[in-house]
């Protein structure tokens, strides 16, 4: 490792995708030069155009380098510079006033996943100020996979219920169910992994309303699905396992509970309605032949990897598609083996125990769920919210960009007395803000990367250039607030003091000096992990972490419950919002919204040579075009009753009629009549929540018309 300044620095990224890659960052001058990343290998850290844009916006034209005061109207963007004293004072002040005059329940923390580190993390730092200045309300819900980690507790017992992608390697099917990982990556090398099934002879099914990248790569068969509908072709497929006998018994046997009250369900004892392959094909759109087929593939082709991406869950009942799943993969005995799957939540980190750094206090602080933020802040107490927040800090989150029915949230952000926002840039959340604070990029930080969706790795993210004078860490503002508040303990050590004691805490790392000199720590693996292989080959000793013992097909906990729309059985409820929901006579289009290739949700959408390369057009088909007379790269309109944005369309048949997609995260950029025109899906969106909690993003009508080209991009007359 270089010393700072001069030579190559071993670093990793800080965003929200899962995954930790290498970059090797070149330094001359005391400025970053270039980067590069790891390649070859068996377990190869290749980082993404994304993570390859560091130096773009670390050196950013727009990058925020100085505290600003707002001056203008919220949301006009209209801010003057002020000094670091200057802004601290007016925050600890507003933060005092508004806990001592209304109680600290009146703090709204709205800190979400911006950064991720051992150390320098959004969501650890802002809670542990917080929860030690004497409390706050914030939010539960986590808005990728609240609905597998819903149904994984629920069925398993817990959420670390993935295979490493080597098991891959033994599959004989692999269907890739709403999962695109050739865009959200899903670790640095499962697309390597994906390719080698594919040449090793494993079959592979995509079942995605749209033809993705990684359907189009690697998938055998394409079954495009009505958005929404994915539990009505999983019950199916297990109505054909039960039918035709591709069952394993054995496994049932030893290792489920409430399989006959499942398979009375689903043939039909339970309620008169057989859930047959025809059934599902009236409310999927997938022809009963290709259902059918799948479940014979599913049922006879062992192992099989059931692989469910996050996307089917974020709709309305998204939980009962992951129960569903999971019970597939009972059915056929393809959990705790390898080249099977059981999908839903996140792998267990083959690193052991890892050492605490900024441990949250405990405290019963009130929480709203994520898709209600806007409700809570608008109608408070009296909308029956646990308090009445009068100061909104906002930590690692874009919230007005990327939380559902963006127009209620422009209502919402004019109500607190102050808002605080921390950023790189002037996001349309800050935007919003009273005071915008400028943050370090994470080049400009030590930390340590941990892949979160699990991985026998974790990176040292050495600091590569020294930071912007007028910026400073989330930890280092949290940290001068603590001193002017006199809120005792928060932070007793520097940055490297941390670390050294993650790493010196951590089973099996080397000394600290050599973790950062190797840049990581790796731990080779006799054999690929597979969740609950002792589960499989020694019940006895290792039940299942659930009130039985087992997986629960039936769950006596959800019986309990008596909620209507959590029953205890995987269900198909029909979505809101859906092709049978009447609104679909005004708003006849569902529409879908998936990540972005050259972003991190919203970040780095401001990064020119990435927006160049981003696809923000309206996926439309071309039968649904040829309706409304729209021809490819005609500007068209999308709009609802919740709002309306302006893009170019792109007319394709790798969507299924009836649906039109746009990827998510392109910043909220409204004209003079309210219209977006930077293509920000959540203008469309619906902030409601499954009963499992998760938030249905994708479960939205909408209508597509042609806007003209008389219409300018801005909104203006062309």
């Amino acid at each position: 490792m270089a010393d700072r300044g001069e030579g190559e620095v071993l670093t990793s990224c800080s965003y929200d995708c899962g995954a930790r890659c290498r970059l090797k960052v070149r330094v001359a001058g005391g400025r970053v030069t270039g980067i590069d990343t790891e390649r070859g290998g068996e377990l190869p850290l290749t980082a993404c155009a994304r993570g390859l844009a560091a130096q773009e916006v670390l050196y950013a034209p727009d990058r925020l380098t100085r505290p600003l005061r707002r001056t203008g109207p919220r949301g006009s963007g209209a801010f003057e510079p002020i000094s670091w004293d200057e802004a601290l004072d007016l925050v600890a002040g507003e933060l005092r006033r508004v806990r001592d005059t209304h109680g600290p329940e009146a703090l709204f923390l709205m800190n979400y996943y911006g950064n991720e580190g051992a150390l320098h993390d959004t969501m650890r730092s802002a809670r542990r100020f917080f929860h030690l200045f004497g409390g706050c309300t914030t939010v539960w819900g986590n808005t990728s996979l609240e609905a597998a980690r819903f149904a994984c507790r629920v069925t398993l017992g817990t959420e670390y219920t993935g295979n490493s992608p080597e098991s891959l390697l033994a599959s004989k099917l692999i269907v890739l169910w709403g999962w695109n990982p050739r865009v959200t990556r899903f670790r640095p090398y499962t697309a390597d992994f994906l390719a080698r099934a594919k040449a090793a002879g494993a079959r592979i099914v995509g079942v995605d309303p749209r033809r993705s990248p990684s359907v189009a790569a690697w998938a055998d068969a394409w079954l495009p699905i009505r958005p929404g509908t994915d539990t009505a072709l999983l019950l199916a497929m297990g109505q054909v396992l039960i039918a035709e006998g591709l069952l394993d018994r054995g496994f049932l046997a030893a290792h489920t509970v409430g399989f006959d009250a499942f398979a009375a369900y689903l043939t039909g004892a339970a309620d008169g309605v057989p859930k047959t392959p025809a059934w599902a094909e009236g409310i999927t759109g997938v022809p009963a032949a290709d259902i059918l087929d799948l479940a014979r593939d599913y049922g006879r082709l062992a192992p099989a990897a059931l692989y469910t991406g996050w996307a089917p869950g974020r709709t309305a009942y998204g939980e009962q598609f992951h129960r569903a799943a999971i019970a597939l993969s009972a059915l056929t005995a393809n959990i705790g083996v390898l080249g099977g799957h059981v999908g839903g939540g996140v792998d267990r980190l083959a690193l052991g125990a890892l050492a605490a750094t900024l441990p949250v206090p405990p405290r019963d602080t009130p929480t709203v769920h994520v898709t209600q933020v806007y409700d809570a802040l608008l109608h408070g107490r009296a909308g029956g919210f646990p308090s009445d927040p009068k100061l909104l800090y906002v930590v690692g989150c874009n919230l007005l960009n990327q939380f559902p029915d963006v127009n209620k949230g422009v209502r919402a952000l004019a109500r607190p007395e102050f808002t605080v926002v921390h950023e790189l840039f002037l996001t349309p959340t800050a935007r919003w803000a009273d005071l915008v604070l400028p943050i370090t990029h994470h080049l400009e930080r030590d930390d340590i990367g941990q892949p979160w969706l699990g991985g026998p790795y974790c990176l040292a993210m050495n600091r590569a250039v020294e930071p912007l004078p007028e910026t400073r860490s989330d930890l280092a503002i949290f940290t001068e607030l603590s001193d002017r508040l006199g809120v005792a303990d928060y932070n007793d050590a520097s940055d490297q003091e941390w670390l050294r004691r993650f790493v010196e805490a951590t089973p099996g790392f080397p000394a600290y000096e050599e973790f950062r000199r190797q840049g990581g720590h790796r731990v080779p693996l006799a054999k690929p992990h597979v969740a609950f292989r002792a589960q499989r080959e020694d019940p006895a000793n290792h039940p299942f972490p659930t009130p039985s013992g087992k997986i629960e097909l039936f769950s006596q906990a959800l019986a309990d419950r008596k909620d209507p729309g959590l029953p205890p059985i995987p269900t198909y409820f029909p979505p809101w919002e859906g092709p049978d929901d009447p609104l679909a006579a005004r708003y006849p289009l569902q529409l879908v919204s998936p990540h972005a290739r050259t972003r991190v949700n919203s970040q780095l959408d401001n990064v020119p040579r990435l927006k160049e390369r981003a696809d923000d057009r309206l996926w439309l088909h071309p039968a649904d075009a040829g309706a409304r007379g729209i021809a490819d790269g005609d500007r068209v309109r999308v709009q609802n009753g919740r709002g309306a944005l302006a893009v170019r369309a792109r007319v394709t048949d790798a969507i299924r009629p009836g649906v039109v997609s746009l990827d998510a995260g392109a910043w909220y950029r409204p004209d003079g009549d309210g219209i977006d025109q930077g293509g920000c899906v959540n203008v469309l969106t619906r902030d409601q929540r499954s009963p499992g909690g998760a938030l249905a993003s994708n479960t939205c009508l909408v209508e597509v018309e042609g806007a003209g080209e008389g219409e300018s991009e801005d909104g203006g007359a062309g």
